[in-house]
């Protein structure tokens, strides 16, 4: 009953979204593609306002952050050193008797297409053996497509960060503890988008990265996760809608020593 509710509350949060110009349905008019979403006359002002404050907050307050507008398509070098053409994947699998294709780690949260009560596997269709799934998107450079002229569009914002930073040092005459943000888009071929503009394939990231001396790490740990709690507090937000929820070990990336969502 309550997944029913939830359904029925995001489908009139949806239409109201449409009916008074917030976001449309991508390419609607010839019969629209998964999960990707435009937006309209008030969205496209909310969106904007929302990055505006954003940056006046992250950056254009605060003279030990600078900004940066890095490319999205990038040497694919670089995403072969940081590890995402070789790592950056979500185990797949698929059902011999729907078709339907599912992350093998978020089955519990997954639907089967023909009979929605039911989990994947529960409708009496045989799943496959996970597999690995890479999840950007590949393209092609040039008038020529081959192995040489491959590319993808990045993932995430932080790479062209990492990459402009010795850049950003010199020109800037920065030197650490700053920061480096920026907005942009980023691409994900996710196996099952869903839930709105929850999980798409493309969005829009606002980041910072902040480059301390190793000795500071907790220090300035502590700081910017309680200033981006402060964030949503300032703008409104009840505090007791918002938990602080670390990572335990198994969750933590392989470069992480501490992460928490704000949830």
């Amino acid at each position: 009953m309550a997944k029913t509710q939830d359904t029925s509350f995001m489908e009139t949060i949806v239409s109201l979204c449409k009916r008074r110009g917030f976001i449309f349905q991508a390419s609607e008019i010839y019969g629209g593609i998964g999960n990707t979403y435009d937006y309209g006359p008030l969205g496209v002002e909310l969106k904007r306002r929302v990055k505006d404050a954003w940056w006046s907050r992250v950056v254009t307050r605060r003279p030990d952050v600078v900004g940066l507008d890095s490319a999205i398509l990038q040497n694919p070098r670089v995403w072969e050193v940081s590890g995402h053409v070789g790592g950056f994947t979500d185990p797949m699998v698929d059902c011999k008797t729907c078709k339907g294709r599912f992350r093998a780690d978020k089955l519990e949260d997954a639907c089967c297409p023909e009979k929605p009560s039911k989990r994947p596997g529960e409708c009496h269709g045989e799943l496959t053996e996970p597999r690995a799934f890479n999840l950007m998107f590949k393209t092609s450079v040039g008038p020529v497509e081959s192995s040489a002229s491959v590319a993808y569009l990045r993932p995430e914002t932080a790479q062209g960060i990492f990459l402009n930073f010795l850049n950003v040092l010199n020109s800037a005459r920065m030197k650490p503890p700053f920061g480096i943000a920026q907005i942009g888009k980023s691409f994900r071929n996710e196996i099952t988008p869903g839930n709105f503009v929850f999980r798409t394939r493309e969005f829009e990231q606002a980041e910072m990265e902040f480059f301390v001396p190793p000795a500071e790490n907790d220090e300035w740990y502590a700081f910017w996760r309680d200033a981006r709690h402060r964030w949503y507090t300032d703008l409104g937000v009840r505090p007791d809608r918002l938990r602080v929820r670390e990572h335990d070990a198994a969750e933590l990336a392989h470069y992480s020593t501490a992460t928490c969502d704000i949830e």
